[in-house]
């Protein structure tokens, strides 16, 4: 229950920042890519500040023998750059040019009223289901000519 209400909590400050910041707003994110026209460098403070904050976080936090919430950190250990990774961002980056929207700052615009959140978000739940079912297939045929 303690880790439910601490998301919950955790995630409605996370969409209040980032509609605060305007990350929900494609224009102006679409504006932050259109460095030849009207660019508008302000989310690169939102950025900034953001990276600052969780390398902070991550000092003093990882200092602790665990979580309060949790057995152990659940930190990834693979630090090597693969194919997914760099395939990931490359789309990940494309995807948020083409639309002006991430992960992040689609769901929060949801509960704005953005009516082009829908579209993405809907688009982003499809591409998740089919890189799960190709990665399952791709794991399936390399366990098969093992």
């Amino acid at each position: 229950m303690y880790r439910t209400i601490s998301a919950g909590l955790i995630g409605l400050l996370f969409g209040i920042g980032i509609a605060l910041s305007g990350m929900a707003n494609p224009a102006k994110v679409m504006n932050f890519f259109d460095l030849a026209g009207t660019w508008d460098p302000s989310l690169a403070f939102v950025m900034g500040g953001a990276l600052l904050v969780t390398a902070l976080g991550y000092r003093i936090v990882l200092k602790r023998s665990k979580p309060l919430a949790d057995s152990r950190f659940h930190v990834p250990s693979n630090r090597r750059l693969d194919a997914p990774l760099l395939i990931g961002a490359a789309i990940f980056g494309i995807g948020w040019g083409i639309s002006g929207f991430c992960p992040g700052g689609a769901i929060p615009a949801l509960g704005l009223g953005e009516p082009t959140a829908w579209i993405f978000v809907g688009a982003m739940l499809s591409g998740i289901a089919l890189a799960r079912a190709v990665r399952q297939v791709l794991d399936t045929r390399i366990a098969q000519t093992n």
